[in-house]
């Protein structure tokens, strides 16, 4: 059976949310495994036909966390996943546009093949209050990740990728 994988990182929340509705939407389409960036490995990523990577960005730049995923799975999977298709989604206080390079250039460097352009949901948190602060992303915002989780879904499960 064809699977989907979502790897994400969450601190105060957004990330999570976003990565959960893109899963709901893509399990009615597809075999999906949800992983938290420290819990998913090398064996998550050989396993799967396409993936989503989800994170935050803090201080212009992916989270730690995530960044010690693609860190630990860089060397193991190299030239083993070439070819699949992947999408990826940032939580942003501001931008997210680095966050999304920073993704898409270690996705390039596994040969990945980019399915759709980066979805970047923006909180517009700026203080430090707010930074920190737990995230309630707008159901306007989850429908998108949806939108993406469900077009994951049936296009593998159709073998468009």
């Amino acid at each position: 059976m064809v699977q989907l994988l979502i790897v994400y990182h969450s601190r105060t929340g957004g990330s999570r949310q976003m990565a959960e509705a893109a899963a709901g939407a893509a399990q009615t389409e597809i075999e999906t495994f949800l992983r938290t960036a420290g819990g998913a490995g090398p064996h998550d990523l050989l396993h799967a036909d396409g993936y989503i990577f989800c994170a935050p960005e803090n201080l212009a730049a992916i989270s730690g966390v995530m960044k010690d995923f693609f860190d630990r799975c860089y060397y193991p999977v190299l030239g083993r996943i070439e070819g699949r298709p992947y999408a990826q989604m940032v939580c942003a206080g501001s931008d997210g546009e680095n966050a999304a390079r920073q993704i898409a250039r270690i996705a390039r460097g596994w040969r990945l093949k980019e399915v759709q352009p980066p979805l970047i949901v923006c909180t517009h948190a700026q203080t430090p209050e707010e930074i920190l602060a737990e995230k309630t992303i707008p159901e306007e915002q989850l429908a998108r990740c949806r939108e993406l989780g469900a077009a994951m879904g049936a296009g593998l499960s159709m073998g468009v990728f």
